[in-house]
This record gives C-alpha cells, sequence and structure tokens, in this order.
C-alpha cells in the first residue's frame, strides 16, 4: 500500500509541475516541466529509498526494485507526457 501512496504522490508532482509549466509557457512549458520534474522525482523516490533502509530496516537489495517501479512509472509518464508535446 505505501508503494501505491508514495506513486501517487509522484504523479501529484508530476501534475503540479504540468499545470505549472502550461501557466508559465503554454504547451511547450509543459514538456520542460515534465523534464524538470524527472530530477526532482529522482530525489524524491531516493529519499523513499534512504527510509525504507534507515528507518525500516530493509536492506539496500530489498528496497532497489521498489525504488526502480517507484521512479519508473511516474517518470515513464513524464517522458510520455514530453514526448506528446514536443
Amino acid at each position: 500500500m505505501h508503494t501505491v501512496i508514495v506513486m501517487g504522490a509522484g504523479f501529484l508532482l508530476l501534475v503540479i509541475c504540468a499545470l505549472t509549466g502550461r501557466a508559465v509557457g503554454g504547451s511547450s512549458g509543459t514538456g520542460a516541466a515534465a523534464l524538470i520534474f524527472l530530477p526532482l522525482w529522482l530525489v524524491g523516490a531516493a529519499i523513499n529509498l534512504y527510509v525504507g533502509v534507515r528507518r525500516a530496516g530493509y536492506s539496500v537489495k530489498e528496497e532497489a526494485p521498489i525504488f526502480l517501479l517507484i521512479f519508473a512509472v511516474p517518470a515513464a509518464t513524464a517522458v510520455l507526457v514530453w514526448w506528446k508535446v514536443r
């Protein structure tokens, strides 16, 4: 359940970035904002990895696949948004 919530937060961040980009730069701003989202979400997913290892007691080996899933799904959506509006 935690994984779904964190990925939902990623999608929410993507929507916020896209809306901000659209407000600032129109359609091309949406594409740029989707690319700006990627490093922001990488940091967010890495923080989730850190919390899982440090506080929840999982090993990096156990958390790495979850990190990849949490990062990849919203990131792939952002790349798709960028590709559609470029």
